[in-house]
């Protein structure tokens, strides 16, 4: 049986109130702080890390999965590109997709997917000096806590840093915490990953001639002939929700990764590990319950509402829309997902968690978020017609 005290009440100050406030300094938040600002909001951007960029910096995931089809066909634009091409501006880690950065030939497209490892430090540093020359305001080392509401809205988030406690007042909020941690507060119904993440331990190692990303505990293997082939590195998964379970997913983590170092230093004894993951390697945690689940079945179906296209990572030839039911509930009108907590079942969860999604949905929900206070109320032909004037494009019969 737990014990309790009684905190004192607080008169906690409202220091930040914003035109947009952006929960969530990953791929999906940057997308959604430099869309809103574009169309002339005041935005402030919260990141409880100490850099932007997410599971995609922090985290150590590095890889700009694919823009395309796999049969040479685009299908993710506007700003799921321009964060591919300012994450290579000093280079990439593995080889350019040069046919799609040179606009080549189809033939020449279909070889290589428009896909790149890139490195985490620049594209963090270069996302930060982006969201500062549009104006959008970054507030660091800052956790979220708690909301309040009233009528059926976010009034206040509550937030946590070196000055205390604070209260951030917008009239509208983008929830791009990868986690639904807005709904989850506001008490919105949301609902967890039902199969749990397996454990990883990406990290960087320098082999005596270069720097290289040790993919550890790599991800899930979707092919049936492979599943046996590779082993997790603990017969244990985790929901990435509770403190003490995070907790020790990281000592776990932490304690792979030591033992993998010391293993190849055995066969290569000039390796020394150069950068291990500043936060949890978790992919899928909580989503919310928006007004429609897109589903792993949804390929290929035209939805009245799309706000961007993705293509399933995992296999080619899969194309999907993005309606924008997915990612808001009209019983919380004043805030909208983007990112790995949109509206999905959980085959779609893996699809659209990856960095090209993160940045369509997080570019629809920043968009939308400078365009109204009530999401369930914006008319889609305007929203729609702002994301075509951005770049994007919307719907599948518009692939080239």
């Amino acid at each position: 049986m737990s014990d309790y005290i009684q905190e004192n009440t607080k008169e906690i100050p409202v220091k930040y109130q914003p035109d947009v406030a952006v929960a969530g300094g990953g791929i999906a938040g940057i997308a959604a702080a430099l869309a809103a600002a574009r169309n002339g909001a005041d935005v402030l951007l919260i990141e409880k890390q100490c850099m932007v960029g997410g599971l995609a910096t922090s985290g150590l995931i590095a890889g700009y999965l694919p823009l395309c089809d796999g049969y040479g066909h685009q299908v993710s634009y506007g700003i799921a590109e321009e964060l591919l091409r300012l994450s290579i501006r000093y280079g990439a880690q593995s080889e350019v997709p040069l046919a799609w950065l040179e606009k080549k030939e189809e033939t020449e497209k279909q070889k290589k997917r428009y896909e790149v490892q890139f490195n985490p430090q620049y594209m963090a540093l270069l996302t930060e000096q982006q969201l500062i020359k549009e104006h959008v305001h970054i507030l660091y080392d800052s956790q979220i806590c708690g909301v309040t509401c009233k009528d059926d809205r976010i009034a206040e988030l509550l937030v946590e840093n070196k000055s205390g406690r604070l209260a951030v007042r917008a009239k509208t909020y983008v929830d791009a915490t990868g986690d639904a941690d807005l709904y989850w507060y506001a008490k919105h119904p949301t609902r967890l990953f039902s199969k749990g993440n397996i454990l990883a331990g990406w990290y960087y190692f320098y082999d005596g001639v270069q720097v290289k990303l040790r993919p550890l505990g790599f991800a899930e293997v979707f092919e049936e002939e492979k599943k046996n082939t590779v082993k997790p590195l603990v017969n244990r998964r985790f929901y990435g929700v509770d403190g003490q379970e995070i907790s020790e997913l990281l000592l776990l983590s932490h304690e792979a990764v030591l033992k993998d170092i010391m293993e190849m230093k055995k066969e290569k004894p000039a390796m020394e590990p150069v950068s291990i993951a500043g936060m949890p390697q978790l992919r899928m945690t909580r989503c919310i319950q928006g007004e429609y689940e897109l589903k792993e079945t949804d390929n290929d179906v035209d939805f009245p509402d799309s706000v961007g296209m993705i293509a399933d990572w995992r296999k080619r030839g899969m194309v999907y829309e993005i309606p924008y039911r997915s990612l808001y509930s009209k019983k919380l009108g004043n805030v909208i997902s983007a990112g790995r907590c949109i509206c999905t079942d959980d085959g779609m969860w893996d699809i659209s968690r990856v960095i090209p999604p993160c940045a369509v949905t997080g570019e629809a929900a920043g968009t939308a978020a400078a365009m109204t206070t009530d999401f369930g109320e914006l008319s889609y032909e305007r929203l729609a017609k702002r994301l075509r004037r951005q770049g994007q494009k919307l719907k599948i019969s518009e692939i080239e």
